[in-house]
């Protein structure tokens, strides 16, 4: 009897755990739609070189943040747990999602400082950005260590397993912080295009466009933590 129940509350969980990742992915998804409908519909498309308008260069920053260290990090921590196959080749992909999502953020990032540079505002000036290259290099240091960790040249078995409920909460820590960065630089630009010159109405469709891509993007933030943790009435939460 007792048997049986652990099984059927094995199997709901894992139900349970099935549909938070596939609201993630829903929501991922619609988080990319929404910006790249934003940078390409509202602001006039995307380049990383400009002469005439250097906003197209802007352009790619939220749109590749986005990309990068939410939405393929948030794929990158999923797929550890939820792709149909061996460990071995879930760590694989865990690790290469992860590395695209550091690359495309870090073409990111390159891109919002070569539209400063090129435009002369000054760089780092704003809570944003100190965040944001504060997530990006620990973004770095996180798949560099978990690289020479699990991958090669390899720690022991005891310092893995040590190491690996660190790695897990650091992680998950990491991607919400990438989550509050994106946040505050929605607020940012919007800040910005409803203050002169633009003057932006407060109800504009753009501006509720942007509003509304900062709540899916929350909430994607959110459903890849639940997807992540583990509850049940057994055991203790449990993350990865």
């Amino acid at each position: 009897m007792d048997t049986m129940m652990l099984k059927g509350a094995s199997s709901s969980n894992k139900a349970a755990v099935d549909a938070r990742t596939m609201v993630a992915h829903v929501l991922a998804a619609a988080a990319t739609v929404l910006v790249l409908l934003w940078c390409v519909h509202f602001r006039g498309g995307l380049a990383l070189r400009s002469q005439n308008n250097k906003m197209l260069i802007f352009n790619l920053h939220p749109v590749l943040m986005l990309i990068g260290p939410i939405v393929l990090a948030g794929e990158a921590i999923l797929c550890y747990r939820s792709l149909p196959l061996t460990r071995d080749a879930r760590k694989k992909a865990h690790l290469a999602l992860h590395a695209a999502g550091l690359a495309v953020g870090g073409l990111g990032i390159y891109a919002v400082f070569k539209f400063h540079v090129e435009s002369g505002i000054p760089n780092l000036y704003s809570l944003h950005s100190w965040i944001g290259i504060a997530t990006i290099s620990l973004y770095a240091f996180q798949w560099a260590a978990a690289f020479l960790t699990f991958f090669f040249p390899g720690a022991s078995a005891a310092t893995r397993r040590r190491t690996l409920p660190w790695h897990a909460v650091f992680g998950l820590l990491l991607f919400a912080l990438a989550v509050g960065t994106a946040q505050l630089g929605f607020l940012e630009k919007l800040t910005f295009m409803q203050g002169p010159p633009m003057r932006m109405p407060k109800y504009a469709p753009e501006a509720l466009l942007v509003n509304f891509t900062a709540i899916v993007v929350l909430l994607l933030g959110v459903a890849v933590v639940l997807a992540t943790v583990t509850v049940d009435g057994t055991r203790y939460n449990t993350i990865m």
